[in-house]
């Protein structure tokens, strides 16, 4: 083969080449769009331990956020955890600004009637929480006492659903747990009430606080959604792997350092929720 024979073969090599290299870069790029983990966007109240908190780098940790990591992780969506204080999640799920929210979330149905939720992954109970040798140690003694709660919460329901039945004198909302512990540790109110795993998990560092009562609700915390959002079945499958493979009792054991009953909804498939 002549010089020019060769240098159009070897021309023609090179292009031929080039033009699979390219094609491969296309079929690559065009994969990696076509898998990009698409965002879940989490409102979340940032002061809620357990369930989700900021350690001293600022970042989330909590029951909730390793939940929602997990589950973006089996359905490939990256998980953005937004800061939004209690009440705020609300209209923020209703309105579409946020895909989902957490935050010890009790499925009620007043809730279902304006959102949706995934089926409860813990069984809660509400407690009376008031200062060590406050004299407040039985719903009995509250009252003509100040009570507070966080706002918006199953607590604060509970408060006004049982005000006249405790002769409860006055109520005050607060947006998160914390200057609500706080306040009651200080004396400015008399007692607490709310969420009894994320009020003990806080007494730990709060010293100075009892649980003096366990107030039994049969509610179960779970993933709040968009009115009949097209991610909730998504979701609530995952729930469900998650239940089924262990993942959600070994969740239980990190937070609570013991295991769930084994009855319990952290353990036991639920239905979605329905109004």
């Amino acid at each position: 083969m002549g010089e020019a024979g060769a240098n159009c073969l070897q021309g023609g090599k090179m292009k031929t080449n080039s033009f699979f290299a390219a094609a491969v870069l296309l079929a690559a790029s065009v994969c990696s769009v076509a898998n990009a983990a698409e965002p879940l966007i989490i409102g979340a109240d940032s002061s809620n331990p357990p369930w989700e908190y900021k350690d001293t780098d600022g970042n989330y940790i909590g029951f909730e956020i390793d939940l929602c990591n997990e589950i973006g992780r089996r359905l490939n969506m990256d998980v953005k955890v937004e800061d939004y204080g209690f009440p705020a999640l609300f209209p923020g799920v209703s309105s579409g600004r946020i895909q989902a929210a957490i935050s010890s979330l009790t499925i009620t149905k007043e809730r279902l009637k304006g959102a949706s939720f995934t089926q409860g992954y813990y069984d809660s109970d509400l407690a009376l929480v008031s200062r060590t040798g406050s004299g407040i140690e039985k719903l009995s003694q509250v009252s003509g006492k100040t009570i507070g709660a966080v706002s918006a919460s199953v607590g604060e329901k509970w408060v006004k659903d049982n005000t006249q039945k405790y002769s409860i004198g006055d109520y005050r909302g607060y947006n998160t747990q914390d200057p609500l512990l706080l306040d009651a540790k200080a004396g400015r109110i008399d007692a607490a009430i709310g969420d009894i795993s994320g009020i003990q998990f806080a007494i730990k560092k709060i010293k100075g606080l009892t649980v003096y009562e366990k107030i039994p609700t049969g509610d179960q915390f779970a993933i709040m959604l968009p009115k009949n959002s097209p991610l909730l079945p998504k979701i609530n499958d995952v729930i469900t792997q998650l239940k089924k493979d262990g993942y959600m009792a070994e969740l239980h054991k990190k937070w609570f350092g013991v295991a769930p009953d084994a009855n319990s909804s952290t353990v036991q498939e639920r239905p979605i929720p329905t109004p």
